[in-house]
């Protein structure tokens, strides 16, 4: 007679077959964190800089925008292609519930 799977039998056998999977730890106690309202991109072959920092403009009128730079982030082109599909499905997701965002040109 032929023996049944119970659900830890089951289990068992499923864990066989899946490659073991690491697990990410995320550690913030050194994290700061920066508030940005402008983003500004560079590329090269090696790299993709990110530049951030806010805009200190209050009126609309002005000739010269001042942008404070706070934060320069450097990536490799992989980096940066999985973050640009990261950013892409969060804003998705958050157009689905909030609405669609429209930019000015």
């Amino acid at each position: 007679m032929a023996k049944s799977n119970t659900g830890e039998a089951a289990a068992a056998e499923m864990t066989k077959s899946v490659p073991d999977v690491q697990k990410v730890v995320w550690d913030d106690t050194r994290m700061n964190t920066s508030y940005s309202n402008v983003c500004n991109v560079l590329g090269s072959r090696e790299e993709i800089t990110l530049l951030f920092g806010a805009n200190q403009a209050w009126h609309s009128g002005q000739k010269e925008v001042k942008v404070m730079l706070s934060d320069r982030i450097v990536l490799n082109p992989y980096a940066a292609k999985r973050l640009a599909g990261l950013l892409d499905r969060v804003l998705k997701e958050y157009e689905a519930r909030y609405g669609q965002l429209k930019l000015e040109a």
